[in-house]
């Protein structure tokens, strides 16, 4: 499982507040936690006034360089911002996000075709976020074809069914089962991520749904995630999908992860 650090976010309470006081050790402490439960790529979101975003980013992204290589998400609603930002990372990492909505696309696309960067592409456009399978899936066809056009391989793209909240959502997991299971089927080199958090928001005991939902989302295809590498609960459970799915070998990866104390030990 590719895993995405979601613990660098200005829309987290306690980020916010470091940010505005510019508390680079409180940063920098949050990168190496990250890397020390196997992170793939570390988010860096500021959630500040545009006017600012790209300035706070670039600090921000400074500090956690100075602790660790990994490669960053960089992570922004703004096509501009992540335009000028992105230039800043030492090595090339994810860029968070696009869609076709705006134009978003033809703006990132270019930057990064002839680069190792990679793209998180959400199934929206301009009419929202589509409500069945059949127009997310639609979305995902537009952009492929944008892929194709700007010469960006599948296997650098991450591709963003949109979950969303279960208690709201009429056939949520259904909608997502299928269009997970569909990218993966006509893509297979395709990344496919999600914020599994995302569908548990309103609802008590969110930890619970968090879990099951990640393996049925691994079921259908699912090998990306935007979530907390220091929940032991959740890695222990995507190390165990990804044993139960065949995806390791002797279950080494598991065996390893316990051993190296990534998740909480079998009692």
């Amino acid at each position: 499982m590719i895993i995405i650090g979601e613990k660098i976010n200005g829309s987290i309470p306690v980020v916010a507040e470091a940010i505005a006081k510019r508390d680079s050790e409180f940063i920098k402490e949050r990168a190496r936690i990250q890397e020390a439960a196997n992170a793939t790529f570390i988010d860096c979101c500021a959630s500040v006034p545009e006017e600012v975003e790209a300035d706070t980013l670039r600090w921000m992204i400074d500090c956690i360089q100075e602790v660790t290589d990994l490669p960053i998400s960089v992570d922004s609603p703004s096509p501009a911002v992540l335009t000028e930002v992105f230039p800043y990372c030492k090595r090339p990492g994810l860029i968070n996000s696009v869609s076709m909505e705006g134009g978003k696309i033809d703006k990132i696309f270019p930057l990064i075709a002839d680069t190792d960067w990679e793209v998180i592409a959400l199934c929206s456009d301009d009419s929202g976020i589509p409500k069945t399978a059949e127009d997310r899936l639609r979305v995902f066809g537009n952009i492929m074809d944008k892929a194709k056009e700007y010469g960006i391989k599948p296997s650098r793209i991450h591709i963003d069914p949109l979950v969303e909240m279960l208690c709201t959502s009429e056939n949520g997991i259904e909608t997502n089962e299928k269009v997970i299971s569909t990218v993966r089927e006509q893509y297979p080199d395709v990344h496919i991520t999600a914020a599994v958090s995302n569908i548990s928001f309103n609802l008590p005991k969110r930890k619970y749904i968090n879990l099951g939902f990640t393996v049925l989302a691994m079921k259908a295809g699912l090998d990306s995630a935007i979530l907390d590498p220091t929940n032991r609960d959740l890695l222990g459970v995507i190390y165990a999908t990804e044993a139960l799915l065949g995806e390791d070998d002797y279950c080494m990866e598991y065996i390893g992860a316990y051993r190296d104390g990534l998740f909480d030990k079998a009692k």
